[in-house]
């Protein structure tokens, strides 16, 4: 394939949100609690195949085999820390299941006993521990709140005895909560964690009740909703014969958004959802539509999953929040903590391309699942070693600007190409192009001179732990800690390249700015 690239007379469409590019923290990995189990070295090079034996009694039954118990992470970790900074202003949301069946017990009352009705703890000392995280990285703290069993129940209307707590110190401490959202997957109903029988109708009473006490106390807060997984004809993974292929076989039936919605006396500044493109090995076996393979990571199937979620969420954006910001607060490869090469090169052509497609489509905010938790952190847990979805996204907010324009190139194998303004404010553009073909080159005729920024795996291994950079490994020295207490991590890795692209699987980043 031969590109032809134009610098004049592009299109501009609008601006992005300087954030786009944020993260989440798992609530489990604050409080310490169960995860997803790691997969072993074989299963991520792909020598060995993961399987868990399905049983009768589904995926609950299943979850002794796939989870394990992590203790809290170490947020104060200089090296986290540092690596969180260097990728910029982020929103960081902190929530997932874990959040829903949290008690706060700031006060001590509990003696380390978890009360009736929760799942676990949040000692103060573990919430301030987030709130300096946050300080120290140049955060925005995004959160979800507990609404179990043990807060109320179904006929009971909520009641903000926790809330208050939370926000309350967050205040006090300086790092006030900027946005947050009612609870995390409502739509899934029991199966996130919610009282016994608890329906929509009681979903839309407590979102009100919730909003309205927000709205009193903490005005200034960002309301954000419905935080929607599955459900709204989306299709996790590829459709079934009956043309879903959705989270519904997994939890049994969920809530639409206009079941969380529709009625709603307290608006939102705000429509959110998760997007994932399917389900990791962990829950093929009862859910095998819902996952793919390896082999078809880089199909254009694969690849148009994330434009496919956004353009299905935007008219309901439009209905039920109008004007909004759309925002994905949770997002990777797969639930159920990512497929066995999301750790890998494999996962970056997947990963920007879900930003060029959602940048082009709309202004916003990408969540990724998770900063480093599970198989598709952007950093390995505990260590914190980068991974190379981290470097795609770092070298993405290098480069990228906040200017979107139409690049007047089809998205088609071999060429998916997004263009922005240049990140450091010079005349130019900033260009992704990327090659999913695994079979041709794409050849690329410029105007101009232009920088070039080429990503591929060590040794061409499409499941690669380290990625490269215009041939150079882009990973952490062996001297310990040397690097990244003293450099910049790309000071050494950036050059002026001529543009010819070989054959996959290849990212090349080019400045006049160009990026590809």
């Amino acid at each position: 394939m031969h590109l032809h690239l134009q610098t004049d007379g592009l299109q501009p469409l609008h601006e992005t949100n300087p954030l786009l590019v944020s993260y989440n923290i798992e609530f489990a990995e604050v409080t310490g609690g169960t995860f997803w189990k790691a997969y072993s070295p074989e299963e991520i090079a792909g020598t060995k195949d993961f399987y868990v034996e399905p049983t009768g009694e589904g995926i609950t039954a299943m979850y002794k085999d796939l989870m394990q118990y992590y203790d809290p992470i170490d947020l104060s970790n200089e090296k986290l820390r540092y690596l969180a900074k260097e990728l910029g202003e982020a929103w960081i949301r902190v929530s997932g299941t874990w959040a829903t069946k949290t008690y706060y017990d700031f006060d001590g009352r509990a003696g380390g006993q978890v009360p009736d009705g929760y799942l676990n703890l949040l000692t103060k000392e573990q919430w301030i521990g987030v709130l300096d995280f946050v300080k120290a990285v140049g955060g925005h703290l995004m959160v979800s709140l507990a609404n179990c069993p043990g807060l109320h129940s179904a006929e009971e209307p909520w009641n903000p005895e926790q809330a208050e707590q939370l926000f309350a110190l967050s205040q006090r401490y300086g790092v006030p909560i900027e946005a947050v959202e009612f609870t995390n997957e409502p739509n899934m109903m029991e199966e996130t964690g919610f009282p016994k029988g608890y329906t929509a109708a009681h979903y839309r009473r407590d979102h009100d009740l919730f909003f309205a006490w927000l709205g009193e106390h903490y005005p200034d807060c960002l309301r954000v909703g419905p935080s929607t997984t599955g459900g709204d004809n989306i299709v996790f993974g590829k459709p079934d014969t009956t043309g879903t292929g959705g989270v519904e076989q997994l939890v049994g039936e969920v809530a639409n958004c206009e079941d969380l919605l529709e009625g709603i006396k307290e608006g939102l500044d705000v429509f959110s959802y998760h997007y994932y493109n399917g389900v990791s090995e962990r829950l093929a076996p009862v859910l095998p539509s819902g996952h793919w393979s390896a082999e078809e990571a880089l199909s254009e199937e694969y690849l148009a999953v994330s434009g496919n979620f956004c353009q299905t969420y935007l008219p309901l954006r439009d209905r039920f929040v109008p004007g909004a910001e759309m925002w994905v607060t949770e997002s990777g490869d797969a639930g159920g903590g990512g497929n066995t090469w999301a750790s890998t090169y494999l996962d970056v052509p997947r990963t920007l391309n879900e930003l060029g497609t959602f940048a082009s489509l709309t202004k916003g905010v990408i969540f990724h699942n998770t900063l480093a938790a599970s198989d598709y952190g952007f950093l390995e847990r505990v260590v914190f070693t980068p991974r190379p979805n981290y470097f795609a996204v770092l070298l993405w907010n290098r480069l990228m600007g906040q200017q979107v324009f139409a690049s007047g190139e089809p998205i088609r194998e071999g060429a998916h190409v997004f263009v922005h303004s240049r990140q450091d404010g010079k005349g130019g553009y900033a260009y992704l192009v990327i090659n999913n073909s695994e079979t041709s080159a794409t050849r690329v005729t410029l105007p101009t001179s232009a920088d070039l920024y080429l990503l591929a795996p060590t040794e061409g291994k499409r499941r690669s732990a380290v990625m490269t950079l215009n041939g150079q490994s882009l990973q952490l020295t062996s001297a310990g800690l040397a690097l990244y207490q003293t450099s910049q991590l790309l000071d050494r890795l950036l050059g002026t390249w001529t543009c010819l692209l070989p054959a996959l699987p290849l990212f090349c980043w080019m400045q006049t700015r160009l990026i590809m």
